[in-house]
């Protein structure tokens, strides 16, 4: 498997112009939530964990919080938590009528692939998943990790990556 460095370092190889890390602040988000969305509506069982209806969109999420905990604990409990607020803004969105549930899901998947697209076209360079489908997976925790970086969190972890992918460029001002 994979270590932490590995896959963000591949998956930052795709992202070094910083409109496209800015664009993904959004887009994957977004994207994140509307998949959250969309699963929530397939119910598994009556019951609920933690107020959490026992869902697809919860099976999704505990299976990436076990792989970023694999990765790095840290990253996973954070990756969690951001998982756990999507899961709980999910459920009302996905228990309303069918119109209301796909306009929200569908609409933002959308959106945030546009935004995603913007941001790739300034980085001249295709989406990471176009190459490795796991980049769907560590879209999110790049995003989070970035924005630990741009904190001053971790920056060992930042320098490893940096050391593999390069820095982010930085734009020069005309």
């Amino acid at each position: 498997m994979k270590t932490l460095v590995d896959q963000l370092a591949q998956y930052a190889s795709y992202h070094r112009d910083p409109r496209n890390i800015l664009t993904h602040y959004v887009g994957v988000p977004m994207i994140m939530l509307a998949v959250v969305i969309l699963l929530s509506r397939v119910q598994l069982a009556d019951r609920a964990v933690a107020g959490i209806p026992c869902s697809l969109a919860l099976l999704a999420a505990l299976a990436a919080t076990a792989y970023y905990c694999l990765l790095d604990w840290r990253y996973g409990l954070a990756m969690a938590l951001v998982q756990l607020a999507m899961l709980a803004l999910a459920a009302p969105i996905a228990a309303q009528a069918a119109p209301a549930w796909l306009g929200w899901g569908l609409g933002l998947f959308a959106v945030g692939w546009v935004i995603q697209f913007i941001g790739h076209y300034y980085e001249g360079r295709k989406p990471a998943f176009f190459d490795d489908v796991l980049g769907l997976v560590i879209g999110p925790l790049f995003v989070l990790a970035e924005l630990g970086f741009a904190l001053g969190l971790r920056k060992p972890v930042q320098e490893q990556i940096e050391q593999r992918s390069g820095p982010v460029r930085r734009r020069q001002l005309a």
